[in-house]
């Protein structure tokens, strides 16, 4: 039997920015796993521009949930209302709206509404569901405030790249290479430790240990994959100092001469750790060019492994 008991909850936020640039960061859905600390990944399903359709998966109380999304966008009242559909379990029903209201040239009230279902009202689900779905509000909205009240250094701040290797070899065992992330200590001079976790399948938790030229760097990642597209998603939940956000993708794509093995990454500086981590003087363009190189170099010692992988497996004819 359905939950038939609905619980609401409001929650409230004043952000230091113009209310069109809280709505716009709001609004960009692909941008908000790099945004929002419980958001792991974000693919558009459909959109006209006024209602878009999403495959979300966010971490909600430590665990990793999926669902997709009904949005509708008004920019010009500046809100967008929100759908799972179906939502996520325990949960019979889930909605919201996101509301934006200008106090003044550089602030903004944000407000969240939100309400939600529990399948047959179970006492312990609808008490999980409270103190996820509050953690998560308290969060995103933080998150937001953080995000916005950046708007004039937020272009400095974000970094999107990526490398691609050709592999004259199976796709399926460059993608096994990347899959296996937990035998990487035995094969990429780098990676000193990996403790990694399939909680479920094609759902990873991963800690890296990795050594660089500015010492030992430990972070922790959440990775889905998806074997049969060739894609392996990720979000470092616990990213480098340098790091406040760091999003990314394996893409691996065969044709009728080879493979193309691609990876894609995003990032949003920790200006506040700048000068601590790269020395006093350094700002935002010292730090992306330090960050592209470093993450690009280990990404491009990675495919090359994996194409060496792919290339010198021993074939039965």
């Amino acid at each position: 039997m359905s939950g038939e008991r609905v619980d609401r909850a409001t929650h409230h936020i004043r952000v230091a920015a113009p209310a069109g640039v809280v709505y716009a960061v709001l609004a960009d859905a692909a941008k908000l796993p790099l945004y929002l600390s419980p958001s792991v990944h974000v693919e558009r399903l459909e959109s006209d521009g006024e209602r878009e359709r999403l495959r979300m998966w966010c971490l909600v109380d430590g665990q990793l949930k999926s669902w997709i999304s009904w949005r509708h966008l008004d920019p010009v009242k500046r809100r967008i209302e929100v759908r799972q559909e179906p939502p996520a379990s325990p949960l019979d029903s889930m909605d919201g709206v996101f509301g934006v209201r200008g106090e003044g040239p550089n602030d903004t009230e944000l407000e969240l509404l939100y309400g939600f279902s529990v399948t047959d009202d179970l006492p312990e689900d609808v008490a999980w569901v409270e103190r996820a779905a509050d953690l998560t509000a308290r969060a995103q909205l933080a998150d937001l405030k953080s995000c916005a009240e950046r708007w004039t250094r937020l272009d400095e701040l974000v970094l999107s790249f990526e490398d691609s290797v050709r592999i004259n070899g199976p796709a399926e065992l460059a993608y096994d290479f990347l899959y296996r992330a937990g035998d990487w200590p035995d094969l990429v001079p780098h990676v000193t430790r990996v403790d990694l976790a399939e909680d479920a399948p094609g759902v990873q938790r991963m800690t890296l240990q990795t050594l660089t030229g500015h010492g030992s760097h430990t972070t922790e990642s959440v990775r889905i994959c998806f074997p049969h597209a060739g894609r392996i998603i990720y979000k470092q939940t616990a990213p480098p100092a340098l790091l406040a956000a760091h999003t990314g993708e394996w893409l691996v794509v065969p044709d009728e001469t080879g493979v193309t093995v691609t990876a894609k990454q995003n990032v949003v500086l920790r200006e506040e750790n700048i000068t601590a981590v790269l020395g006093e003087g350094a700002g935002p363009a010292r730090a992306r060019q330090h960050v592209r190189q470093e993450l690009g170099q280990d990404c491009l010692a990675l495919l090359a492994l994996a194409k060496q992988h792919a290339e010198s497996a021993v074939r039965m004819l």
